[in-house]
């Protein structure tokens, strides 16, 4: 037992270190290790398993609404990125240039992607020239490079992986209705996979995408009261199809621009599951999106029977779950305290005397609750306890957000309830940026969105106290 201590004492307590947890668990659970490059990070098997069945389920969901894959270059030609002024101002900073190709010095710098819309933008204007063209519902997954000047596992890095959806679409009505609709899509899959409640609404037009006319997004909380911005759609309206001459024929022969949208998720959203679900004891993944769902782990498997039992357990659960096996010969007490760390959603333990009363151990990694199941059971007892785990686990980060989220009315109260418990605040605003500059300046929160359940907490501004139409959602943001 003296190796199981040693791996618990390992992560950081939440609550002494919330970072230092963070980083602890990212290494201990085996999802990631640093590179030579700073801000990089090789994505481990665990970790990139994690992100396959990420992927796997929302691709099914894109596919299954009409869109289709593709892959663009990794690299931009500096004058193509240059035809969007907004846009290209907006990532200017965390663009990374390559200059020289082997010896030679290149004519034009090349962009390493920190975005694909030019590229996609470049592709239209070639692809698209009559109304049968359209809509183009076009997806990629791929990774980009943002030179970001402080980093963090999964939740900011110089390179991350991501998809990036692009669409090209006759009308303005129809852009809108693919923008509000990707954004749905984002949040059913966010809380039914990932197990993670989010709020959608629109970003102010401080927050909004470097060249977009509006940008949506869904927001979360996390354990610490910090939010995460999970996911964002964003409708381009025609300023790109202008920029780049995105034009179509349409039924009554006349040219029109197109209207665009784009949107995505990226690898943050791992940073998310572990700091939605997480403890003291590691990762907790919800059952959807974990490697392994169950894990076998054979007690006094010396002993004559043990083995095989296990193993033919294994065969018949692998029939409805993700099941491994655990016949390493490190101690039982290591072999939970790793299967915690993992956040492996259920183990089972099975030995000579559950062996004789023809039963197993099913033990919950959320809440440590042990279940003697019948042998006869076990696929129906298996099923059930993931299914509730899932639920519960959405269950139980929904009262943690709605816990967590308060209401302010004054600037006074704001900071005061900001500094003190930290979480999603409501308040009205007027809509001028500068209160909401002003709010940032003075307690570190942003406007989150404007959510679409809008509140009428007042008729005046949090900051300013002139009068206010929108309900805001701040926060202090990762």
């Amino acid at each position: 037992m003296g190796k199981n201590k040693k791996l618990v004492e390992a992560i950081t307590s939440m609550d002494e270190d919330f970072a230092k947890w963070y980083t602890d668990v990212v290494k201990k659970a085996e999802l990631v290790d640093y590179s030579s490059v700073r801000g990089c990070m090789v994505l481990k098997p665990y970790g990139y398993a994690i992100w396959e069945l990420l992927q796997q389920q929302l691709d099914q969901r894109l596919k299954a609404t009409g869109h289709q894959n593709v892959y663009m270059p990794m690299f931009i030609p500096e004058g193509l990125l240059q035809k969007e002024k907004d846009h290209v101002e907006g990532f200017a900073p965390e663009v990374a240039w390559v200059t020289h190709g082997g010896s030679e010095k290149l004519t034009e710098r090349l962009c390493v992607r920190p975005t694909s819309e030019t590229l996609f933008c470049e592709h239209y204007a070639n692809e698209i020239e009559s109304y049968r063209d359209l809509p183009k519902l076009y997806n990629q997954w791929c990774s980009v490079v943002r030179w970001e000047k402080t980093t963090r596992p999964f939740l900011r890095t110089l390179e991350f992986l991501w998809q990036e959806g692009h669409t090209a679409h006759a009308t303005a009505e129809e852009a809108q209705e693919e923008t509000i609709n990707i954004l749905n899509l984002y949040a059913e899959f966010c809380e039914n996979i990932l197990a993670i409640p989010m709020i959608k609404g629109q970003k102010t037009d401080k927050e909004k995408f470097a060249g977009a006319e509006r940008t949506y997004t869904i927001e979360s909380l996390m354990h610490d009261g910090k939010a995460l911005q999970s996911g964002t759609s964003h409708n381009f309206g025609d300023g790109f199809a202008k920029a780049f001459g995105i034009q179509y024929t349409d039924k009554d022969n006349k040219l029109s621009h197109v209207h665009q949208t784009s949107w995505g998720v990226t690898t943050r959203l791992i940073g998310a599951i572990i700091m939605v679900h997480g403890d003291d004891s590691g990762l907790v993944l919800p059952p959807a999106i974990a490697p392994t769902q169950l894990r076998i782990i054979p007690i006094a498997q010396h002993k004559e029977g043990v083995l095989d039992k296990a193993n033919a357990l294994k065969e018949r659960l692998s029939k409805i779950a993700r099941v491994d096996i655990d016949d390493s010969d490190k101690s039982p007490g290591w072999k939970f305290s790793e299967c915690e760390m993992k956040g492996i959603p259920v183990r089972l333990e099975i030995g000579p005397k559950d062996i004789e009363k023809n039963q197993a151990v099913l033990v919950r990694r959320d809440n440590r609750e042990k279940i003697f199941v019948s042998l006869d059971e076990l696929e129906t007892k298996v099923a059930e306890l993931l299914d509730q785990l899932q639920h519960e686990l959405l269950d139980k980060a929904r009262v943690h957000r709605d816990e967590h989220t308060y209401m302010a009315t004054s600037m006074e109260e704001f900071e005061k309830t900001i500094n003190e418990t930290p979480g999603f605040i409501k308040a009205m605003w007027c809509g001028d940026q500068a209160c909401e500059d002003m709010i940032k300046e003075k307690t570190g929160a942003t406007s989150r969105c404007m959510p679409f359940v809008q509140e009428r907490l007042s008729d005046k501004c949090v900051c300013c106290g002139k009068e206010a139409e929108n309900m805001v959602i701040w926060g202090k943001a990762y």
